[in-house]
């Protein structure tokens, strides 16, 4: 999925065995993508506020509480690194999208979709159910394997 709009972040959320394996993708170019990692582009999908809401809702607590948490979009590689990025995902998010039922997306989507975030770059339920779908998919293999989430964000 690529819902790339001119001049946003391009986001690959991905799985990675731990933090340091995470951020080696900074050294490949291309990242995530040409490191034969799980992963899926989704593409001006904020790995911090955007992700946090998400969680918010898929868990039922305030955002400041899944903001909060460990590893809520928290920058794992040099902050003066000006090409790409890598951010840490929870594993709470990780073990809620894993566990996701296809009814609980629909029913999830729809207040994700309405959130500043996503509502100011014009998405609709439709594709935040792709989104849904997409990132449970990739939370489903990761936890089976015993890896973690990230997402790669760059320009």
């Amino acid at each position: 999925m690529d819902a790339r709009i001119l001049g946003m972040p391009l986001c690959a959320y991905f799985s990675a065995a731990d933090d340091q394996a995470a951020v080696a993708v900074l050294q490949i170019e291309g990242g995530p993508g040409r490191a034969d990692l799980d992963m899926v582009f989704l593409n001006n999908i904020d790995p911090v506020v955007a992700i946090a809401r998400l969680e918010a809702i898929m868990t039922g607590c305030g955002y400041e509480v899944a903001r909060g948490r460990p590893r809520s979009g928290q920058l794992l590689s040099d902050p003066a690194e000006e090409a790409a990025f890598v951010f840490s995902l929870t594993d709470t998010l990780t073990a809620a999208l894993a566990s996701v039922a296809q009814d609980d997306i629909v029913r999830f989507a729809e207040p994700w979709s309405k959130t500043d975030e996503l509502r100011q770059i014009g998405v609709s339920v439709e594709f935040t159910i792709g989104v849904l779908e997409a990132l449970a998919g990739l939370a489903q293999s990761s936890h089976n394997s015993g890896r973690r989430l990230y997402c790669w964000w760059t320009l």
